[in-house]
Formats: structure tokens, sequence, C-alpha cells
């Protein structure tokens, strides 16, 4: 070997006894492992078997795949068509549509067809539905079939059918419809008002396309009791981040021992797309309104006969009760059930047959849950004490909205109001007839008054519980109140009558 090869075998020699020392202390250590699978302490416990947590992450997937399993052949596809005359005025323009803030303004663009042959346009929906009966009786979305013209369901199977509608209530956005057909799968319904937030759920349908049927999204329950989002007239919706489409409509919301609890409604997006915010109706809500639909061809309401409003800090402080809870009643329905039972304009409803009351959403849908006829039992208070009274329930019917013109006259007040007496003339031009008080002519900005929400137009009859029929009877029982006292207003709003609690300014 010549003298240049030994100078490069040296230090060849030296990685090599340094690369092989360097691994058999590292496999000393524990920190290599050789083997092809024969050692199973790299991805095993100890003992050879799969670690608990590991376990329990698979379980968890097994029961997605078993609740997809079980409630998929219950869920269907649903098309309809609807057919719009003169469609030239449509042409190169989308029909307004309040689902457009929800799912994007450009969707029915996305996901509605036109064809326009001789003025006509046709106009093709997608929603999904769940089957609720063996002989063929579906529950979806009033929004996914309301003004079709024709509906076609297509179950799990490819099996497709003609769906005629049972019944719609734009109210809470569910509808029924039914197809001709015997021995289909039945879903089975659970109790949303165990659902808790956190907990695991499923949503199910044809999000987007009728190529994408039986889509099965994962997610939990976000929030509960989501109201004022702008969708039906009676809302207590079901959060969830399980992802919510367009064509998910109608579709179920499943837990995870496979049981409805929701009929998935709509999604909030500003974009159109999934951004982990959908909505769901309680399937008790969804269920009261399908039984009704079906047995009486319409939806039945309870009605209490009362006008109720939310107990703030302020509120409680100036009615007297403590901490807030409850709601209380601002107005009373003249002959109506509340007011035959004996309920007076105070009374704070702390509890509906034995349910606590939170907010005026909670006994709002409690009271037209239940039946008209049924009697009930209001816990309340008044004058710092608590009964129980004993209520029968009326049916509730449709509400008229009255529009009030704003007074002229402008009267200074000292929590950022001004306000004007009544007059005959005026009660007759605002819908105040037989009624007396000042009229609210103007809010100041950044006042007491504007933060507690009141409004130009507003009737003020009382304060503190006494009653002002003009402006001297009002700055008097203003001016009895201190700097930092909440102040109780009854007022009148249009055809409604609501107590506001002001705070005077400091």
């Amino acid at each position: 070997m010549t003298l240049k090869g030994r100078r490069f075998l040296i230090p060849f020699a030296c990685i090599m006894v340094g690369l092989a020392l360097g691994i058999y202390i590292a496999s000393d250590v524990g920190l290599v492992r050789f083997g092809f699978g024969s050692d199973k302490q790299a991805t095993l416990g100890a003992s050879g078997e799969i670690p608990a947590e590991l376990l329990q992450l698979q379980n968890t997937s097994k029961a997605f795949v078993v609740v997809a399993k079980t409630v998929g052949p219950m869920v269907v596809t649903i098309s309809s068509e609807r057919v719009i005359k003169n469609a030239q005025q449509f042409q190169g323009e989308t029909p307004n549509s309040p689902f457009g803030d929800f799912f994007g303004q450009d969707f029915f663009d996305r996901f509605f067809r036109y064809q326009v042959p001789e003025g006509e346009m046709r106009q093709q929906g997608l929603g999904s539905g769940v089957i609720v009966s063996r002989d063929g009786y579906i529950l979806t979305n009033n929004h996914v079939v309301t003004g079709a013209d024709k509906i076609r369901v297509t179950l799990a199977n490819e099996k497709k059918y003609d769906a005629k509608v049972i019944g719609t209530d734009p109210k809470t956005d569910v509808a029924v419809i039914k197809i001709d057909a015997d021995g289909l799968p039945v879903a089975r319904f659970g109790d949303s008002r165990k659902l808790e937030v956190g907990e695991w759920v499923l949503a199910i349908g044809s999000p987007l396309s009728e190529q994408l049927e039986q889509t099965v999204t994962a997610g939990i329950v976000s929030a509960k009791g989501r109201s004022n989002v702008g969708l039906a007239e009676f809302e207590d919706f079901i959060q969830t981040d399980a992802a919510i489409n367009p064509g998910n409509s109608g579709g179920p919301l499943v837990n995870l021992r496979g049981e409805v609890v929701g009929i998935n409604t709509a999604i909030l997006s500003r974009s159109g797309g999934y951004q982990g915010i959908g909505f769901a109706i309680p399937v008790e809500m969804a269920k009261k309104v399908m039984e009704d639909l079906v047995k009486k061809g319409k939806v039945v309401r309870g009605w209490m006969g009362v006008v109720i409003q939310n107990v703030d800090e302020n509120m409680a402080e100036a009615l007297g009760i403590g901490k807030a809870r409850g709601v209380v009643i601002s107005e009373i329905a003249k002959g109506g059930p509340a007011e035959k039972a004996g309920l007076k304009q105070g009374d704070v409803i702390l509890q509906f047959e034995g349910k606590k009351v939170a907010n005026t959403v909670e006994l709002r849908n409690l009271v037209v849950e239940t039946a008209p006829d049924a009697h009930v039992d209001v816990t309340i208070l008044r004058d710092g004490k608590e009964k129980t009274v004993r209520v029968e329930l009326g049916e509730l019917a449709a509400e008229e909205v009255a529009a009030v013109e704003e007074p002229k006259e402008k009267v200074e007040s000292e929590i950022g109001l001004e306000v004007q007496t009544l007059t005959s003339s005026m009660a007759g031009r605002l819908g105040y007839e037989n009624e007396e008080g000042v009229i609210v002519t103007k809010v100041k900005s950044g006042s007491p008054a504007q933060t507690a929400g009141i409004q130009h137009g507003d009737l003020i009859k009382e304060v503190n519980r006494q009653k002002v029929s003009n402006t001297t009877d009002y700055k008097k029982a203003l001016a009895k109140s201190k700097s930092g006292d909440s102040v109780l207003l009854l007022m009148r709003r249009e055809n409604a009558t609501l107590f506001v609690a002001v705070k005077v300014p400091e």
C-alpha cells in the first residue's frame, strides 16, 4: 500500500470506530432499537399491549363508525324544483334570500342551477332529511322545501321517490314531507336538553352536492340555547363545530348513542364556507312541531298572555329582589291566562312547571312547546316572597305590529331624555289610545337612557312604580332618585309594555 493510501485509511478507520462506539452507547441506554418488528417496545407498552390512551382513541373512533353505520340508512337527500314564471325579470340577478347572510351572498348562484326556457326559470335546490316513520314520514327544514313544485327524495340505498309536503312551520324552520314507502329504517330521538357543551356530535347529510350524500362530519356541542340568530321566530339553537354546509340543512345532528338530538339548519359564515359555527334545531322543538303538523295540520302553541323581560343587575336593584334572576312581567293581556290566574305586572317568574327560567327565550320556548289548555305551575317572586300560581294556558294567535311616529316637541330630563306629555291627538296617531304618560322625543347620545335601550317614540307610563300622566309628574317622580340610584321606568313601545332600569348619573 502506498503512503497516500495509508493516509486515507487511518482517518476512515477512526470514523468507523467512532460511529460503532456511538451506536453501541446509544443502544445501551435505550436510544436506538434494532430489528424488524421483533421488539414491540418502540410502539407498544412494556407488556406488549397497546397503551390505554391509544385504546381510548380507537374506541372513540369506532363509536363514530358505529353511529355512522346506524344512522346513515335513516338520512335522505332531498332535491327540489321550483318553476318561476316570467323568469326574464330575474335573469342576471339572484333573488334575495335571508340565508345569504349565513351561506354567503352567492349561495343561490353556487347551489341552485337556473334554466330559462321560454320565460320560465327552474330553480333547483338541495337539502337533507331524516326518516321518522316506517311508512315514509321525513323531518327536514322548511327552507329546504318551501315553494317547491316538485320534491324528490333519494334514500341511502339509492332508491328515489317523489315526495309531498305534509306541513311546514316557518316560525321554527321545520317541515314534514312524505314518500310512498313502507318498512323504512327509523331514527331514534334523543334528549337535547341533556346535551352538554363539549360533548361529541355528528352531522350527516348531503353538503353541496347530491354526489356527496351520506357525508359524516364530527365535532362538539359548542353552545346551547342560541337565539337572536335571525333564522326563525322561535330560536333555541344548538351550536356545533361539526362541519355543516349548504345541503346539510334538514339532516340530523346525532350523539354518540346514535340518537337524533337536533335538525341541522344553517351555518354562520361571511364567505359561504364552513367556519366552525353551525346551528341545529333541538329535537324536542322539532318533534313537537312535527307531531302537530302530522296530527292537526298546523302547529298549536301555548300562550300565557304576558310580555316579559330579562332581569339584569340594575333591574334587580330597582325591583328590590337582590340578585338578577328570572324574568319580569312588564305587561299582562286583558282577559288572558295570566290575568285570570292572578299574575301581576312586576311579578318575577322564576320557574315554569318546576324548570328554572333564566331568560325570556327559555320561558317563551317552554310556553309555546306546551299544549293550550294545559295547567302549569308558575313560581313567581312578588314583594320579596315566592309563591306558585296555577295557570291554564291559552292558544297563541298571530301578533300585529303597529308603526310609531316621532313626536315634535321636546322637554329635557336629567337621565338623557327629552319627553313630551301625550295628547289625545298624538295618542290617536301613535296607537296609544286610552293611555297616559310622556312620549320620548329624543335620547341623548352616550346617556344612561341610551345605555338602557330607551328609544324615541317610547311612552313612559310609570317612574319607580309611580304613575305619570304628564311631564310634571315625570319630573317629580324622577327627582326622588339620588345620584347612582337605579330608576325603574314602565314604558309602552308600539304594542308592547316593558320595564327599563336606568342609572341616575353621579
